[in-house]
């Protein structure tokens, strides 16, 4: 079974390219974040098209959303409202054979690493926090995958020296992160199979003029099991030429293959 994660930035405006991504690819299950898309819009009809007549959306107007769109059945399980004000970050599915599948778009956190001054990076924090409360409850073998907006190791950016004060890469959100991922024991399936210091970024921003030439990227997307379901992950990949793709999203698509 392949399980895709990609934060696409506006799923009807890039709908070209992941149709393109699915043809070329054919996952079994694309995990979608930031669709920027109300339920009652969602393009549904591409994806039946290819096959992936299982669809599950939690969305919202012009901001986040989430999806999980699949060629298996899937079933409903849960929105969790990890922010605390209703926004559209998460959504989880249970898979055949009981795995449970949890979509997450964790906040951006703004431009200031300091709750005081910054009440998004706060919030940033919390969303974590409640995570952790939540994985620490866990007892059922899960994948949990999304963009995290958390770039934890030091090979995880361009430069650690220069991002140790830019939101994504702080001490403190790295902490926060390592948290939740001893939580229930988490393996990091990106790190699993491309151990550090290996590169293995995922974004990269728009505001660069040419974003392979200066390489600016980071690691903000992620695919973490717990122990029972990594032991059946066999290969970890991302799709990093699809940042060169016609409105490409400024993330790319990270896929696990599992031995189910």
């Amino acid at each position: 079974m392949k399980i895709v994660s990609w934060n696409i930035n506006s799923v009807r405006f890039r709908i070209g390219i992941v149709e393109q991504f699915l043809r070329e690819v054919e996952p079994d299950i694309l995990c979608l974040q930031e669709t920027k898309v109300i339920d009652g819009d969602f393009p549904h009809a591409p994806f039946r098209a290819l096959g992936y007549r299982h669809i599950v959306i939690h969305g919202q107007r012009m901001h986040h959303g989430v999806a999980i769109l699949s060629r298996v059945p899937i079933e409903e399980d849960d929105r969790f409202d990890w922010q605390a004000n209703q926004e559209a970050r998460h959504v989880g599915v249970r898979l055949p054979g009981g795995v449970r599948l949890e979509n997450v778009y964790v906040p951006a956190g703004g431009d200031v690493p300091d709750r005081e001054v910054n009440p998004k990076f706060g919030q940033k924090l919390d969303f974590v926090e409640r995570m952790t409360r939540w994985s620490e409850a866990l007892t059922v073998p899960t994948i949990l995958t999304g963009d995290f907006n958390i770039a934890p190791l030091e090979a995880d950016v361009w430069s650690h020296k220069q991002l140790l004060d830019v939101v994504s890469h702080t001490p403190i959100e790295v902490a926060a992160l390592d948290r939740l991922q001893a939580s229930n024991d988490w393996v990091d399936l990106g790190r699993h199979f491309h151990p550090a210091p290996a590169r293995l970024f995922t974004w990269w921003s728009y505001r660069a003029k040419d974003w392979a030439a200066s390489d600016r990227g980071r690691r903000l997307d992620h695919m973490w099991a717990t122990p029972d379901v990594a032991a059946r992950a066999t290969g970890h990949q991302v799709f990093e030429p699809c940042r060169s793709w016609l409105k490409p999203s400024d993330h790319v698509p990270i896929m696990t293959e599992f031995d189910f």
